[in-house]
C-alpha cells in the first residue's frame, strides 16, 4: 500500500484517489500486471541460483543442463551447444517471466518428457530466480 506521508501537498481526496488507483493497478505489490507473477529480488535470486541451479547450470556455459544467458525471449530447446530433450526441442515454448515461473514449479507438467526434474516450490524463491535470470542473464558480457 502506498505511504500517505509520501504525498506532499496534496488534499486528502486527490491522495485518497492515488492510493486507490495504486491498490487496483498493483503498485507497491510483490505481482505484477502481466499474469500474477511475483516480481522477485535478483538478488536473492543470484544466491538461489547458485545454491540450487549452479551444480547443472550456469549463465555461460552448458553442464549437466544449458547455459541460461539469454534465455529470455529465447525458444525453449533452441541455446547453442546442448543437446535437449528432443521434447523441449519440439515444445514451442518461449521463455519468459511466466513461463521460467511456471518450468521451474514443475517442468514435466509444462514439457511432459523433459528431462529435468528438479523444482523450486517456493513462490517467492522462483520469482527471485527468474528476476535474476531477467537481470544478469539478458546479455552476453564482451570477451
Amino acid at each position: 500500500m502506498m505511504n500517505m506521508a509520501g504525498l506532499g501537498k496534496l488534499s486528502l481526496s486527490a491522495a485518497a484517489i492515488l492510493v486507490t488507483i495504486a491498490m487496483f493497478s498493483g503498485v507497491g505489490s510483490t505481482s505484477s500486471a502481466a499474469g500474477g507473477a511475483s516480481i522477485g529480488d535478483p538478488v536473492r535470486g543470484a544466491q538461489t541460483f547458485a545454491a540450487n541451479c549452479g551444480a547443472c547450470h550456469s549463465l555461460d556455459a552448458n553442464r549437466v543442463g544449458p547455459a541460461l544467458r539469454g534465455v529470455f525471449g529465447r525458444k525453449a530447446g533452441t541455446g547453442s551447444g546442448y543437446g535437449y530433450s528432443p521434447a523441449l526441442r519440439t515444445s514451442n515454448v518461449v521463455w519468459n517471466a511466466q513461463t521460467l515461473d511456471r518450468w521451474l514449479q514443475g517442468p514435466e507438467r509444462v514439457v511432459p518428457g523433459t528431462r529435468m526434474r528438479f523444482r523450486i516450490t517456493d513462490p517467492t524463491r522462483r520469482a527471485d530466480v527468474v528476476a535474476f535470470l531477467r537481470q544478469r542473464g539478458a546479455i552476453r558480457p564482451s570477451r
